[in-house]
């Protein structure tokens, strides 16, 4: 089973103590081991430099960043042209409603990649019925 890796599921391995933070070790734990054949795209390492600037913590992003990039290692998928343009037509159907515009480019990135599942924390995931929801 080929397995999405969300932004979400690196930062809260990452952070504080949380209630989601041991599932999320677990998840990438397991990509680590070879026991997930995971992937993520290019735009989740975008969303987590965003976020580590905008609350003023670039070197936290940069670990994260690194770490993240090294568990992927070659499963970094790109967003091409024709994921922002199924990300488009997603944006108007009611099949992805509820999603922002970077889970639409995910999942988007997910389907033309054959991947059909994702490891995420965000619930809007759940009323897709395009992809399974793997909640750590």
């Amino acid at each position: 089973m080929k397995i999405f890796i969300d932004t979400n599921i690196p930062m809260y391995a990452a952070g504080k103590e949380h209630q989601l933070k041991d599932g999320c070790v677990k998840v990438l734990d397991a990509v680590a081991t070879g026991k997930l054949e995971a992937f993520t795209d290019s735009e989740v390492f975008q969303e987590i430099l965003y976020r580590y600037y905008h609350i003023g913590q670039p070197g936290m992003g940069f670990r994260v960043f690194d770490l993240f990039s090294t568990i992927m290692s070659g499963n970094i998928l790109p967003v091409t042209y024709r994921d922002v343009n199924q990300a488009r037509l997603f944006a108007e159907s009611e099949s992805a409603a509820g999603l922002s515009p970077r889970d639409l480019i995910h999942l988007a990135v997910m389907l033309n990649n054959g991947i059909d599942t994702i490891a995420t924390t965000d619930r809007a995931f759940t009323r897709v019925d395009l992809v399974k929801v793997y909640a750590p």
